[in-house]
């Protein structure tokens, strides 16, 4: 009797479903000492991340989403989750999420929302209101992560809406910022071709970000970089030149790069380096502290895959960046014959109150937690220095 190789495949697929159904946590590698939890399995599409208000140990983490339209409030009590709740539905990509005096606020393409008095609202939120519907309505690189930095500011990128064109300078492939009621909008930085992560430096208060570079250059051009404002209206580079030295073939000639402002650290090329943060917490070694933490999510058109790893940058005096270096990896999973299987892709890092790691992972729709325990014996990811090139040199 013969077998209907469809229905075995089937087969095949539910079980490789089922078997999916929690995340393999234990696949993440981690540097000795440090351990890796699974917060919750429950927030779809989990993106940008944001911490609401804390105190002995509770609180909640509010989670913005992409592909499910949804934005969560995730309540913490010490390292477990006591509570998924959906606080917005039906939005337009929402990926970005801040907190700020009492307020959420999101980012859903052309529109920043606020939820007021949410945090005491979990289970009855209230209904978005309209911050403004002012933003380019373009969906490519139109989801936005977004921030409140110490002047009090909502900070908004307006991503390319292109792999590489030329916009207008004072709108697209830039860095704004404005009022928490959306007025005074300005521009602070140009030239970013598309940022999904950005934090300032704790004691300088000088703005960081994430920038993805272009695309169709090959597998190993340009690289995505982490860059840092000095001051408000520099330029990053973006259409004419890629990582601070390589000028764009269609866009570039004529554009020398060294007018554009280069990178700190050039990361690996198409990593997709979204959500960053300096470690200001005081769980971990150290040698950590205001260390930058960026969630790779993981290259979509190379021929071998790259990132799908958290990593992170030793800052030193004066911003200067020492060492790019991997700390968790294992979502991306390579077998004996070299296949790739990746069943996570991080997103985002956020420090906890507690000065724990929080990792978002919009493809297992997962929280993860790096904890700091001293204790040896757990898997350690042998560190993979990149060495720091200034952009006068050579995603």
């Amino acid at each position: 009797m013969g077998i209907d190789m469809r229905w075995l495949s089937g087969l095949c697929v539910v079980l490789a479903g089922a078997a999916q159904a929690t995340p393999p946590v234990e696949r993440i590698r981690v540097p000795e000492g440090f351990q890796v939890s699974l917060v919750t399995d429950q927030v779809p599409g989990a993106r940008a991340l944001a911490l609401g208000e804390f105190a002995g140990g509770r609180g909640v983490v509010y989670v913005g989403s992409r592909s499910a339209g949804k934005v969560y409030g995730v309540q913490l009590d010490g390292s477990r989750a006591v509570g998924v709740h959906v606080l917005a539905r039906g939005l337009d990509q929402p990926a970005g999420v801040a907190w700020h005096e009492g307020s959420l606020y999101v980012s859903a393409m052309s529109r920043i929302l606020a939820l007021d008095g949410v945090g005491q609202r979990l289970e009855d939120p209230p209904s978005p209101r309209v911050v403004t519907d002012r933003l380019p309505a373009e969906r490519h690189h139109g989801w936005k992560f977004i921030a409140f930095g110490p002047d009090g500011r909502l900070y908004v990128p307006v991503g390319a809406p292109c792999n590489v064109c030329e916009r207008d300078p004072d709108l697209y492939a830039s860095i704004q910022r404005m009022n928490p009621d959306g007025s005074a909008m300005e521009v602070v930085a140009r030239g970013v071709r598309n940022t999904v992560g950005f934090d300032w430096h704790p004691e300088d208060r000088r703005l960081w970000f994430t920038d993805n570079g272009r695309d169709m250059l090959g597998d190993d051009l340009p690289a995505d970089e982490l860059n840092r404002v000095d001051k408000p209206g520099q330029h990053f580079g973006f259409p004419y030149c890629h990582q601070g030295s390589l000028p764009d073939p269609e866009l570039g000639p004529g554009q020398g790069c060294q007018a554009y402002t280069p990178p700190v650290v050039r990361l690996g090329a198409h990593v997709a380096a979204l959500g960053m943060r300096f470690y200001t917490g005081s769980q971990f070694p150290s040698e950590y502290r205001h260390n930058v933490f960026i969630a790779e999510h993981g290259s979509w058109n190379r021929s071998r895959r790259s990132g799908y790893r958290v990593t992170r940058v030793e800052v030193g005096t004066q911003g200067k960046a020492l060492r790019y270096s991997v700390f968790a990896e294992g979502w991306l999973q390579v077998d004996a014959l070299g296949r790739e299987r990746v069943w996570g892709r991080p997103a985002d890092v956020l420090v906890l109150p507690d000065g724990a790691l929080l990792v978002s992972d919009d493809q297992a729709g997962a929280l993860y937690r790096i904890s700091y325990t001293g204790r040896p014996g757990v898997a350690r990811a042998a560190p993979q220095a990149v060495p720091i090139a200034s952009g006068a040199d050579d995603r």
